[in-house]
């Protein structure tokens, strides 16, 4: 039988976050749906941030009240502080996710506050989640290089992920939020993860600036990670990390994953009738 993986699909938040146009929430709603439909188990649906810093995000709770809810789906969101949350609540979200930063750099330009202040923000919310019975899932940015302090020492990254584990994160995402990580620096700072979180805690999230995603992923496999953000048709980027490039393509890592032998519990067909949908959405 063959192992599986899952692929945490990132197109309707960190997808279209980074969008120049605003994309209508009726096309936002057929997406998830779309992507619902072809087997996701995990679709980052929302972001409860402030419209006023990612605008295109704004109709977050209008984009969960009009998705199909399939049995067996969680329909997440980022939630970075405690209003954030409760608006999240309110919309119904299955999980909720809080996002900090490996580098001083980054978090000062993303949230306008140190790594420490960071999770200061962040404990309310935890505290919260746990209360509920909310899961709360961690990213660390910038893994790999910060497009402001240059290369992430891994023992940073490590750091941050021991912290985000002790707020009560099940699982921590590892980005390569400006897609410059090589294969050396993810045996690096995965290596140094490991020896403080387990292989099933961790996630990979590398996007594909320089067409090293896959190549990232291949290695992550070998440590022994399961999970992987990905995003239909490689949209994306951030809009806070100058240069960074779309999120790998969701169907190009299945595709590796398949060519590996593992399982995803994807239809590929359907998977990619939502890539070719995604991308229309860039002419919207």
């Amino acid at each position: 039988m063959a192992e599986s993986v899952t692929l945490f699909e990132m197109g309707p938040r960190d997808g279209l976050q980074n969008e120049a146009k605003t994309i209508p929430t009726k096309y936002k709603v057929q997406l998830v749906d779309m992507l619902s439909e072809a087997g996701f188990s995990k679709i980052e649906t929302a972001s409860f941030v402030s419209p006023k810093w990612v605008p295109q995000m704004a109709d977050g709770a209008d984009v969960l009240a009009g998705v199909t809810r399939r049995k067996g789906v969680r329909y997440t969101a980022l939630t970075p502080n405690m209003k954030g949350y409760q608006r999240a609540r309110a919309a119904n979200v299955d999980e909720i996710a809080i996002f900090g930063s490996a580098s001083e750099g980054f978090s000062k330009s993303n949230l306008n506050m140190s790594k420490a202040d960071a999770l200061e923000m962040f404990r309310p919310v935890a505290e919260a989640a746990k209360a509920d019975g909310i899961l709360m899932r961690g990213y660390v940015s910038c893994v790999a290089v910060c497009p402001f302090d240059g290369p992430t020492p891994s023992s940073d990254v490590a750091d941050a992920v021991e912290a985000m584990l002790a707020l009560g994160c099940y699982e921590i995402s590892l980005g390569d939020t400006v897609g410059r990580g090589t294969p050396e620096m993810t045996e690096e700072f995965l290596t140094a993860c490991l020896k403080v979180a387990d292989a099933d805690q961790l996630a990979g999230h590398y996007h594909d600036t320089n067409g090293r995603a896959l190549e990232n992923i291949e290695v992550s496999l070998t440590h022994g990670l399961r999970c992987f953000d990905a995003a239909v048709g490689g949209l994306g980027g951030c809009p806070y990390a100058p240069g960074a490039a779309g999120n790998v393509a969701t169907e190009a890592v299945a595709d590796l994953l398949a060519a590996k032998g593992f399982e995803t519990g994807l239809d590929r067909e359907k998977l990619l009738e939502a890539a070719s949908f995604a991308k229309t959405l860039r002419s919207v």
